[in-house]
């Protein structure tokens, strides 16, 4: 795909790998739809693509809230006219062990709560703007690309029951969803990062930091553009579907 004009929406793109995401699609000269809840984020976001001189739009919307989805993308196609590219990149951690045990007496556990928000998030949310965004590719004809956002973490990682359950489901929608929708010209990718240079890893203490990235091949933390630049790629590759791609600096969990 080439993809200068084309449009690009982006969840949880008010900041991190979704404003990096947005400004390299940007630099394509693709105009760029920016699905978030913090409208100061979305502003900051918006700004820095139209400085590329493409169009750029903001939409509050909790992924969670299939009203809330179904509006947006109503909004977008008729802002924009088009949609040909999603990145389903909004998600949340809440971690916590399965039982937490102290001398052998168990103290604690993952709550409901903590399950629940991370899989509306994650799960529910990469369903309803996958869902929304292929119907829409479909009714108009031209094909498209949708791009999920998993993580390292879906092969397993203490501590992440939730989130690792959610980004494996995310994993393998991915190829389900490239089965049913090659016929409609729509592809589709996923990516796992590993552990990145976002604000929550940037806050860390460095010497937390520091056994964070210990076991890193590469002895560093990934940056928010090396993940954009991976997008970039899926979308620009006709060839690509269905798969996942590992941005990790060879990290194995």
């Amino acid at each position: 795909m080439q993809l200068k004009n084309k449009l690009v929406a982006i969840t949880g793109g008010g900041k991190g790998i979704g404003r990096a995401m947005a400004r390299t699609f940007a630099a394509q000269g693709a105009d760029i739809a920016l699905l978030d809840l913090d409208p100061e984020d979305l502003a900051t976001s918006q700004a820095a693509c139209e400085a590329l001189g493409v169009r750029a739009a903001t939409y509050l919307c909790n992924v969670t809230r299939e009203d809330q989805v179904i509006a947006t993308f109503d909004a977008v196609i008729r802002d924009f006219g088009r949609l040909d590219v999603l990145v389903n990149n909004a998600g949340i951690t809440k971690d916590g062990l399965l039982v937490k045990v102290k001398d052998g007496e168990v103290v604690g556990k993952m709550s409901l709560d903590q399950w629940n928000a991370v899989v509306a998030v994650n799960l529910t949310g990469v369903f309803l703007c996958g869902r929304e965004a292929a119907e829409r590719m479909v009714r108009a004809g031209n094909g498209g690309v949708i791009i999920n956002i998993s993580s390292i973490s879906r092969e397993g990682n203490i501590g992440q029951t939730n989130y690792t359950a959610t980004k494996a489901g995310v994993a393998a929608m991915t190829v389900v969803w490239a089965k049913e929708l090659a016929r409609h010209g729509i592809r589709t990718g996923a990516i796992a990062p590993g552990y990145t240079r976002t604000d929550i890893l940037a806050a860390m203490k460095p010497e937390v930091l520091e056994k964070v990235i210990a076991p890193v091949p590469l002895q560093r933390l990934g940056e928010v553009e090396e993940i954009a630049h991976t997008a970039r790629y899926i979308a620009e590759n006709d060839f690509f579907t269905g798969r996942t791609v590992e941005v990790d600096g060879g990290l194995r969990l």
